[in-house]
């Protein structure tokens, strides 16, 4: 399983990279590997705004259905259009292949995320 330094997690299973205003939201190594073949990702409009928790898309594999919820409070400025036709590209490169792009509104609910070693921990105590 493949965390990466520099990121911040959810306790769902989501990545976050913060840079500035600008939020990148993905799935981790751990979600795609325990979904299985990812066929299909549902995502919201460019413009929609969304709370902290709120589902904000599915993610389809051939295994089942899980909802995607967002880390952060923010406005969707850009989804990953690439993901509409090979969302296979999560299992390939889940840290590479961002799900949304959202514009920040509350900077301090970053501080509500986990680091790379506490997702990690946190990620050993969910195999169990």
């Amino acid at each position: 399983m493949k965390i990466l330094e520099g990121l911040y997690y959810s306790k769902e299973h989501e990545w976050v990279k913060v840079e500035g205003e600008k939020v990148y939201i993905g799935i981790t190594d751990y979600a795609q590997n325990a979904l299985g073949e990812i066929v299909y990702v549902e995502m919201p409009e460019v413009d929609d705004e969304f709370s902290v928790g709120d589902v904000f898309g599915v993610v389809e594999s051939v295994k089942a259905a899980s909802d995607v919820y967002l880390p952060v409070s923010g406005k969707v400025l850009e989804i990953n259009e690439l993901l509409e036709d090979q969302p296979q590209l999560l299992n390939e490169k889940p840290y590479e292949n961002w799900i949304l792009i959202v514009e920040l509104s509350d900077q301090s609910e970053i501080n509500q995320l986990i680091d790379f070693k506490e997702y990690e921990e946190f990620c050993k105590s969910e195999s169990h």
